[in-house]
């Protein structure tokens, strides 16, 4: 049997998108218009702000202060005008608030790669760092290169360049940037001395990292208690003498993906100018021994040489305190909740995100380092992550169930005003969103599972409707009853806002493996390559919305991306029999293992694993595999490899299974361009109309 193959021409597509919505109120360019924000940072001293806007591609900084009558006024400060795919990151104020450093072009998330270029630009693109004053101009361009960070005179620059450390004086507009450190290592973290003698670093050595010191005055290098261990988090203490750091052990990766227990990890501090260090504090063996990051800043030099820090001691991410003179750690954050973003200001009080009473939404919280019971900020039917504050003003980033992430002040009783509420177009299709409904649901090994329901406005017409099930990437991700956090996901959940108003009740899924359920959640037994568990919770959902009395059961389809990618893949493989049809956007379809090359090899536990991995991918079902599919992905990806789309496509045609294929030339992962993102889910909508709406007029 031969395939049913359409390819579909990422740059030949040309639909009306104008046309798109034939049963919603609005189209799909309206869904994705809103800006999304992101990268807010409070200016030293003075009351200013600063963030990233993308606007359907357009990345700029904006900034805000008050003016004379204290109402804060913003305003977009860089001009980037197109959809170019260029990303802006790595803001830094100057010490007198009159100048911002950041950083556009290249890959973020693995730096050092290439510059992506899905604009396709002839004269291809540079990682480059920029200068801009606060009350605007043109920018300065400083150097080619990543990672900046500013002397605490303002008067010089460090970066990274080709993994090598390099500065520039910012005190002239003439100063050419040249080499201040050559050493091996994949550098990162860069962080100056307080007095800005000294800048500590990371230097990744690929099975142990150590943190480096460079004294610029005396022009030397000394690596601090260097060890087996992978240390990071360079943190300086208030005098410039002493930097603790966060050390793990320098194990091989465990027999199995799940990560609930390791060998304990530590808090070091050593001395900046002799090297010599010594932990002050160890994680306890069990529950916590290993370590799991934040999002954003691990650890804390505060008040009175106390270190603040992460742990999951009881299962949960907490913070914790402990002095710098060693001694027990103190739980700052107790209860059956997870922390996500944290900052301080005046280094006696923590602000943080949290789900804490409001398991599927994020409100801001402080607590004192010394202890104490937390007390809320933020709260209601919002989102609220990134707090920071100058000593004068909190700033957040929120968003809710129609629009997404926004910078926004905290007033009195957690009152939230948008910074830049004239950003927003006037022809975007929030108010038109439905409310998701949280509803949990048994897997099919009877875990509890949540998730949130997108009911469109015709569903208690009496009649079954398609339904469609949405798997998020990561892993280590929880979708919200909102917009989310993450563009990727914000860019998720305006889509299945779209696909409700075109008449498809949309279950999005919060699948074993993923965050803010506890560490026994997400640390999952058996899942992915290592059994694959979250196929229970695939089952569950198909069940769930099979048993319902408004969805069709014969008209369930299934969608998602990387991670979702790969559940989706698992979901047509195993249970064509439940889900009609899939479009697996950037999917893992074949689990491979991790070099072998460890001190652990073990030739008969390898094989065993390399077996558990086959069964474990949706290659291995293709012989159970019917439901049509569409796969859409860039082939410039450096988180799941082209080349695992490639061997599912010419698999299924070996299997004549029916699968339509979107690829777009040199774009990555994530989309950079905000026309893939529209031409994708544009893709998406019709693939699903064509097979669960037109069944529907066929019967």
């Amino acid at each position: 049997m031969k395939a049913d193959r359409i390819v579909i021409s990422a740059v030949a597509l040309m639909l009306p998108l104008s046309l798109a919505a034939q049963t919603g109120s609005f189209t799909l360019e309206q869904a994705l218009s809103a800006p999304f924000a992101s990268n807010l940072s409070p200016a030293p001293h003075l009351n200013r702000f600063v963030w990233v806007e993308n606007e359907q591609g357009k990345r700029n900084l904006w900034v805000a202060e008050p003016d004379s009558s204290g109402k804060y006024q913003s305003k977009r400060l860089t001009a980037y005008l197109e959809d170019d795919g260029q990303e802006i990151d790595e803001i830094e104020w100057t010490p007198d608030a009159q100048n911002l450093i950041y950083v556009r072009s290249g890959d973020f998330e693995f730096p050092g790669t290439s510059d992506p270029n899905p604009a396709l630009n002839p004269d291809g693109v540079t990682q480059t760092i920029w200068s801009i004053a606060f009350h605007g101009g043109e920018p300065r361009k400083l150097a080619e290169g990543r990672d900046p960070a500013i002397s605490s005179r303002g008067d010089q620059l460090v970066y990274i360049n080709h993994d090598q450390i390099w500065t520039v004086g910012l005190s002239k507009t003439t100063e050419k940037p040249s080499l201040l450190l050559h050493t091996r290592g994949e550098i990162s973290e860069l962080t100056w001395a307080p007095d800005g003698h000294a800048v500590a670093f990371v230097s990744d050595r690929g099975d142990h990292a150590f943190i480096g010191v460079y004294d610029l005055h005396a022009k030397t290098l000394a690596y601090l208690d260097p060890s087996t261990g992978n240390d990071q988090a360079p943190t300086w203490s208030p005098d410039s003498r002493s930097v603790a750091f966060i050390r793990e052990p320098g194990e091989p990766q465990p027999a199995a993906a799940n990560h609930r227990t390791a060998s304990p990890w530590s808090l070091i501090i050593a001395d900046a100018s002799t090297g010599k260090g010594h932990s002050i504090w160890t994680a306890a063996q069990g529950r916590g021994s290993a370590f799991h990051e934040l999002h954003g800043v691990q650890l804390l030099w505060c008040a009175d040489d106390h270190l603040v820090f992460p742990w999951e001691r009881d299962g949960w991410q907490h913070l914790y305190s402990v002095s710098t003179s060693g001694g027990e750690a103190r739980l700052l954050t107790p209860g059956d909740f997870e922390v996500q973003d944290v900052s301080s200001v005046d280094k006696k009080n923590i602000l943080y995100s949290s789900n804490q009473q409001d398991v599927d939404r994020r409100h801001i919280w402080t607590v004192p380092v010394s202890g104490g019971s937390p007390k809320v900020i933020t709260h209601g039917t919002g989102i609220e992550v990134s707090p920071v504050s100058n000593g004068q003003q909190i700033v957040v980033l929120r968003s809710d169930e129609h629009t997404p992430l926004r910078p926004a002040l905290v007033g009195k009783n957690g009152s939230l005003e948008d910074l830049a509420p004239q950003i927003i177009p006037v022809d975007y299709a929030g108010s038109h969103f439905v409310k998701p409904q949280q509803v949990i649901f048994p897997a099919a090994d009877g875990l509890q599972i949540d998730g949130q329901l997108f009911l469109p406005p015709n569903t208690e017409d009496g009649r079954r409707h398609p339904a469609l099930v949405f798997f998020h990437g990561g892993s280590r991700r929880q979708m919200m009853l909102g917009f989310h956090t993450m563009g990727y996901y914000s860019n998720a959940y305006a889509m299945n806002q779209y696909l409700a108003s075109r008449g498809y009740i949309v279950l999005s899924v919060n699948y074993r493996s993923g965050i803010g359920y506890g560490l026994d959640f997400r640390e999952a037994l058996h899942y992915g390559r290592d059994g694959a568990s979250e196929f229970n919770d695939i089952l569950g959902s198909g069940k769930y919305l099979q048993a319902r009395a408004d969805v069709d059961p014969a008209r369930i389809g299934v969608w998602g991306g990387s991670y979702g990618g790969f559940l989706t893949a698992l979901a047509l493989a195993r249970s064509s029999d439940i889900f009609a049809a899939g479009v697996d956007m950037h999917g893992v379809h074949q689990w491979l293992l991790p070099s072998s090359w460890h001190s652990t090899h073990d030739p008969e536990v390898d094989a065993q694993r390399a077996k558990t991995a086959w069964e474990s991918s949706p290659m291995a079902y293709l012989s159970t595999w019917r439901s049509p599919v569409l796969l859409i992905q860039g082939d410039d990806d450096r988180n799941v490899p082209f080349s695992q789309t490639v061997s599912l496509a010419r698999a299924l045609q070996r299997q004549g299974v029916p699968f339509e294929e979107m690829v777009f030339p040199d774009e990555i992962h994530g989309f950079l361009l905000h026309r893939h993102w529209l031409k994708a889910y544009q893709a998406e909508a019709d693939f699903f109309d064509r097979h669960l709406l037109s069944s529907a007029k066929a019967k």
